[in-house]
């Protein structure tokens, strides 16, 4: 996941602080020319105690907000962090750990203590859809009714602002659970049939999207979004499992 180390000085003081090159799992293929993630690399530095701070800030925590804040510490390349792609994201998630806690990365699986080594987690293969795009927009046909759609692979943006509808629909009905799938997918689709208003799409997705389409395009969207493979291989027959990331993950003395 790294391509080179270098020292980067800090400002008026005596000490130099060490940062990493990460490659990113889209290749900074569907960020816009001119983009500075557009050269499928980020710069991230070492974590030091201010990140150890913001990793044990309750109110970040709380807010679920506290991985972004660290990672957003953490970077050196200036860029928009709505724009990050939530794949690329993981990534640099992982990347974090590696350069505050190491590589080791020690859980439980079916009662037993594993551990994989973080660095050795590779990109997803990227699919041909991601390797021929030139925006973040892709076209899905739905196979029960036909109809076309657009859409966009998630970024921080849209991840914030669907938690955002979710908790003021919550606050509107305090005793029932918001509806995230639709929520989620009036955020990601661009246009229906070449319509691209917002609320026809949302008149859509309330009314008319078949249970089957919707989880055929779902499925499409898991295989092309650029990710890390965060699989590891317990199993005798060498199946694939997910790796747990819990606590001990960012905490691994919890």
């Amino acid at each position: 996941m790294y391509t080179r180390t270098k020292l980067l000085l800090i400002k008026d003081m005596d000490f130099t602080l060490p940062t990493e090159t990460i490659e990113l799992p889209s290749k900074g293929l569907l960020y816009p020319e001119g983009h500075p993630l557009k050269s499928g690399t980020i710069e991230m530095k070492y974590m030091t105690a201010k990140e150890e701070d913001i990793l044990s800030n309750q109110s970040y925590i709380q807010k679920g907000t506290v991985l972004d804040k660290l990672l957003q510490s953490l970077i050196v390349t200036k860029f928009d962090y709505n724009d990050l792609l939530v794949g690329d994201k993981n990534a640099l998630m992982v990347a974090a750990r590696i350069l505050g806690y190491g590589k080791d990365y020690k859980f439980t699986y079916k009662g037993e203590e594993q551990t994989v080594d973080l660095s050795t987690l590779e990109a997803k293969p990227l699919a041909e859809e991601v390797t021929q795009a030139t925006t973040n927009e892709f076209t899905f046909t739905l196979p029960t009714s036909g109809a076309t759609v657009t859409f966009n692979l998630i970024t921080h943006k849209h991840e914030a602002d669907i938690t955002q509808e979710l908790e003021g629909l919550k606050k509107l009905s305090p005793n029932s659970s918001p509806p995230e799938l639709t929520t989620r997918l009036k955020h990601i689709i661009t246009s229906v049939n070449g319509e691209r208003d917002k609320k026809s799409i949302r008149q859509f997705v309330d009314n008319y999207f078949l249970a089957a389409d919707s989880r055929a395009l779902r499925s499409k969207i898991v295989e092309i979004t650029p990710d890390v493979d965060l699989t590891f291989f317990p199993e005798p027959d060498g199946a694939k499992v997910d790796i747990p990331i819990g606590l001990r993950f960012f905490w691994p003395d919890f």
